[in-house]
């Protein structure tokens, strides 16, 4: 029988609620215990002079580490609650835009905003709108160059310019 997306719903298997609360609750507790730890190292003790740096940071990250485990421990022992949290299919078209999303942060770090914008945009193009490559490079650069104008030359604001810097022969 198909659903109301069209997908044969025996067949559209996908992430359960469970798993997904298994998962946050120990991400959260993950992020709470290097709260905890980082708050440790700089002092959670209330001293004569008052609390040190680390004392109220300290008390938040108990408080997210005791919170993440009472939801694991309703995940794992509570009230089993069914159903998908997120398909198979929807799942991807959000990885095929977070994973070049942060492919391209990555990118900022080495070569720059203005490089890695206009291959962003020349890969998605290409990729997600079907574009032709010389259409989607020519684009690309052209937004990047806009950029360029705009900022480094008009607005005498710099941007980054990465690690490796593309742009030094143009003096930038």
């Amino acid at each position: 029988m198909a659903d109301k997306h069209g997908s044969d719903s025996a067949t559209s298997a996908g992430i359960s609620v469970q798993t997904m609360e298994i998962v946050v609750a120990l991400i959260l507790f993950g992020l709470g215990g290097m709260v905890v730890f980082d708050s440790s190292r700089l002092g959670f003790r209330w001293v004569e002079d008052g609390p040190q740096a680390g004392y109220f940071p300290f008390y938040i990250g108990v408080f997210i580490c005791v919170s993440s485990l009472v939801t694991l421990a309703q995940a794992l022992f509570g009230k089993k609650r069914g159903g998908v949290f997120v398909e198979w299919a929807p799942l991807r078209q959000v990885f095929s835009v977070l994973v070049p999303a942060a492919i391209f942060v990555l990118g900022i770090q080495l070569i720059g905003i203005y490089v890695a914008a206009a291959a962003y945009i020349a890969v998605f193009m290409v990729w997600l709108g079907k574009y032709g490559w010389i259409k989607s490079v020519l684009l690309g650069v052209a937004v990047s160059a806009v950029m360029f104008m705009m900022f480094e030359v008009w607005f005498k604001v710099p941007l980054f310019k990465g690690g490796y810097n593309p742009l030094g022969f143009l003096g930038y």
